[in-house]
């Protein structure tokens, strides 16, 4: 059948059905899709807890290590590893982390950065 044969099968009630099926998917991926905002930032040195600290203004914190000092910058609903005497950076290139249950961690200095909050994003990890 062709297109045209088809379409005097339409009535509008199908088309608004369709139409709020689309919106309703739409509104899903907006909504569900996303990470939970966080709240708080837990750093860790050395395998116990440095620091708890809130998101909602902007600091600077420094946490020693067996190689130094690790820079963590905190912004209103973000945090990155900004600095980390490690070999290869690999913390520092995640940037900013921006989802509650996103962590980065600096495996030479025994540092790590974690954000905290409702609606984490679970992975193998967390599990």
């Amino acid at each position: 059948m062709t297109l045209g044969a088809w379409l005097h099968l339409i009535r509008p009630g199908d088309v608004l059905v369709a139409l709020a099926g689309l919106g309703v998917c739409a509104q899903a991926v907006l909504l569900l899709w996303q990470g939970g905002a966080p709240d708080g930032v837990v750093v860790r040195a050395g395998g116990k807890v440095f620091a708890e600290l809130d998101l909602s203004r902007r600091r600077i914190v420094e946490v020693p290590g067996p190689l130094g000092l690790t820079r963590i910058e905190i912004e209103p609903g973000r945090a990155r590893v900004a600095a980390d005497p490690g070999p290869r950076q690999y913390c520092v290139r995640q940037g900013w982390l921006s989802r509650a249950g996103a962590v980065a961690i600096c495996a030479p200095n025994q540092v790590s950065l974690t954000l905290t909050g409702r609606g984490a994003d679970y992975d193998a990890l967390n599990y």
